[in-house]
């Protein structure tokens, strides 16, 4: 029985038309015909490319030689390269014949800059597809013990590391262009509300201490439980979030022109505590009522009023815990590639872990995630808020207020932090020492928590950039808000 015309032409071999990744061999040999004749072409280029960047295998053995020689203080010409590369065939020529056509048909020294930049270019064409190759065999033969969100994250950190790395506009720049940044940023902050450097954390004292939160800034809040650390982000993270305005640059990119987009790990706390702590401060409702259900209609039309508001901020919050600071790092990169990112929190630092190589040692792991979270901090060009744990020793002091040596684990959090500021509530303290009420002693009690009640400190213990010293607050313990108190006096700043 013969079959249909239609199903016999399907059976027909098709021949496959095999794409070649791209590349440029007239580039290779025209940068390395320049080099080759003039070594001084090689300093265009050595500082975003490398062998792997070349697509002929003999070409990459070429310009390592020369790369080696000339760093090594030596001249790279035909000669001096033939001892290193042997005498191989190729295409009917001798390795000392194929460098010296090199040589012959280099064209100028001027243009070896962008030969190399379309070298490297193509070279990142060909990882893109060697990447995306691998998550499409991956997403096939991937074991079951290794989940779609592993695979994704891989993926993410190789493109970003491919993105970051090596790029050709780095490198050292004029003085005068530095110059012209910082001049842009001074009329930037004469501009903005509260003519501040920084990002306005809606706290006006903290902000005059500081200037603001400082972009590429890695700031340490510490201090010992029940102290109010999370609050304090948390009212700050709020504020950043509800002043945030942005306007569209004529090249099409949106810049942030005051508050901030914000991006909040939370590791301990789920994301519905972290939203019910800044319900309760917007709506003035108390969270252990909000908690309980124990609310009078008066108070449920203030929590729904006040969600109400808060429902177009920018505020983004990941609750996953156990995370390590790469995993961390590779989340913020997406947050701020999707939506943006101004302020990021880290609630708390303690919490996270390294890559697990050291985890035997934990003061070398918080080096590591201490480091990398500095190093995040200025990639992404935007303030870190990294909270801490402070030691117990504390609690083994008549003065109770936290130093920098009470930093907890390692002392590489004092080193990588630009600012490093504790939170304190005498409070807390005078109110576990109440006496037996009627005695003398609980009248004395009475006075000092009436001097000390709804304050707080927060100590500016090292800032690398200004002053250190105390500044003021309100805390209210229901609605777990922080806020400006009006007073006159001030404690001396103390000058690095």
């Amino acid at each position: 029985m013969a079959l249909p015309n239609a199903l016999t032409a399907n059976l027909q071999p098709v021949a496959q038309e095999f794409r070649v990744a791209p590349h440029n061999i007239d580039a290779e040999q025209a940068l390395l015909g320049a080099i080759l004749v003039n070594n001084d072409a090689y300093y265009r280029i050595s500082d975003f490319l490398l062998a792997e960047h070349f697509m002929e295998d003999v070409h990459r053995k070429i310009f390592e030689v020369a790369a080696s020689l000339i760093k090594g203080g030596k001249l790279a010409t035909p000669i001096t390269l033939k001892t290193y590369l042997g005498d191989a065939d190729l295409g009917g020529q001798t390795v000392m014949q194929y460098l010296a056509r090199l040589a012959a048909e280099a064209t100028t020294v001027i243009n070896a800059g962008d030969y190399g930049r379309t070298i490297y270019d193509l070279a990142i064409r060909r990882r893109l597809i060697t990447i995306g190759e691998d998550l499409v065999n991956g997403a096939y033969e991937a074991p079951v013990e290794s989940s779609p969100r592993d695979q994704i994250e891989g993926t993410e950190r190789r493109l970003y590391e491919l993105a970051e790395s090596g790029k050709y506009d780095g490198g050292f720049q004029k003085f005068s262009e530095a110059l012209t940044t910082a001049v842009d940023m001074a009329a930037k902050a004469y501009q903005r509300e509260g003519k501040l450097s920084g990002i306005a954390t809606g706290l006006s004292d903290l902000d005059a201490k500081m200037g603001g939160l400082q972009r590429s800034d890695l700031i340490i809040l510490a201090g010992r439980p029940a102290m109010g650390k999370t609050s304090l982000v948390t009212n700050i993270a709020f504020n950043v979030a509800k002043a945030y305005q942005s306007e569209k640059l004529p090249d099409g990119r949106t810049e942030t022109k005051n508050g901030g987009i914000v991006g909040f790990f939370s590791l301990e706390m789920s994301a519905e505590q972290l939203a019910t702590r800044i319900i309760a401060e917007q709506s003035g409702v108390a969270s252990y009522k909000i908690r309980r259900g124990d609310i009078q209609p008066a108070d449920f039309y203030k929590i729904t009023d006040a969600a109400r508001d808060m429902q177009t901020i920018p505020f983004y919050i990941d609750q996953t815990g156990g995370i390590s600071i790469a995993q961390l790092a590779a989340r913020a990169r997406r947050l701020k590639r999707q939506k943006g990112l101004d302020l990021l929190i880290v609630d708390y630092l303690q919490l996270l872990s390294g890559s697990g190589k050291r985890s035997d040692n934990r003061v070398q792991e918080m080096t590591e995630i201490t480091t990398g979270m500095k190093a995040l901090a200025k990639e992404l060009a935007v303030p870190i808020i990294a909270l801490s744990q402070l030691s117990r020793q504390v609690e083994n002091r008549e003065d109770k207020r936290p130093q920098l040596a009470d930093l907890r684990e390692s002392g590489s959090i004092e080193q990588d932090a630009d600012v490093v500021m504790f939170v304190f509530r005498e409070e807390y303290y005078v109110n576990n020492k109440k006496p037996r009420e009627g005695t003398e002693e609980f009248f004395a009690w009475e006075a000092e928590m009436n001097r000390v009640h709804g304050k707080a400190e927060v100590i500016l213990g090292k800032q690398r950039h200004g002053p250190t010293g105390t500044v003021e607050l309100q805390f209210d313990a229901n609605i777990t808000r922080f806020s400006n108190l009006a007073q006159s006096d001030r404690m001396p700043e103390q000058h690095m």
